[in-house]
């Protein structure tokens, strides 16, 4: 009976959080790196020491929600690249599933990926000390992804990890670049990328006569 109770308990309990997270999300769709927790507490219908009491403080929030997109953008990833087709396409749709997914919701990703000041009287925030944990967990992902992928020969374990946190990397770069100034589409941005990844640089000849780049 106890256990029963207790079961029943949590499960409330997980589905009180799951609808803060989604009042939490409804909020940084709308106001990014700015939401607080006076808003979100709002949105949720409740006062912001009950919201403390789920989640400690922002940056708990802000760890719970980075669990859950990062959880849902593997998934996606890890999708792309099982997907029946020639590698290089599966490259190119990875790259493009990414890219995707932060130009769909902007305010997210500048939520889980940009420090910004803290609305007034709340406590600072350094958002960017919470990013890093999430792109290495990323890396490590993809890292998992390419050794369980291909047959790198001996050392495959460490560089695997290499090239998973490099691409990891590359794409956060080239992603933030591309959507804060839109030089491009997001096609050609995902063919160049392609193209880098599938060695164009050093096929590429050198305009200075030089020994290389």
């Amino acid at each position: 009976m106890e256990t029963r109770q207790r079961t029943g308990q949590q499960r409330s309990a997980d589905r009180r959080r799951r609808e803060l997270l989604e009042a939490a999300d409804r909020v940084v769709l709308r106001d990014g790196p700015h939401a607080s927790m006076n808003a979100i507490a709002a949105e949720a219908g409740i006062t912001k020491p009950i919201l403390y009491r789920h989640f400690g403080d922002k940056g708990g929030l802000y760890a719970a929600l980075a669990q859950r997109h990062t959880d849902a953008l593997l998934a996606s990833l890890r999708a792309a690249l099982d997907a029946p087709a020639e590698r290089r396409r599966r490259v190119a749709s990875t790259l493009d599933t990414y890219l995707a997914a932060i130009e769909a919701r902007p305010q997210v990703y500048r939520f889980l990926m940009h420090p910004a000041d803290s609305p007034q009287g709340e406590a600072g925030f350094d958002v960017g000390k919470h990013s890093a944990p999430l792109l290495r967990r990323m890396g490590e992902e993809l890292a998992q992804v390419i050794e369980e992928r291909l047959d790198l020969g001996p050392g495959s374990e460490r560089l695997s990890r290499v090239w998973g946190h490099g691409i990891v990397g590359m794409m956060h770069a080239a992603g933030d670049w591309w959507l804060g100034e839109r030089p491009c589409d997001r096609a050609e941005l995902v063919e160049g990328l392609t193209d880098l990844l599938w060695g164009r640089l050093a096929a590429a000849d050198d305009r200075t006569g030089g020994p290389g780049f």
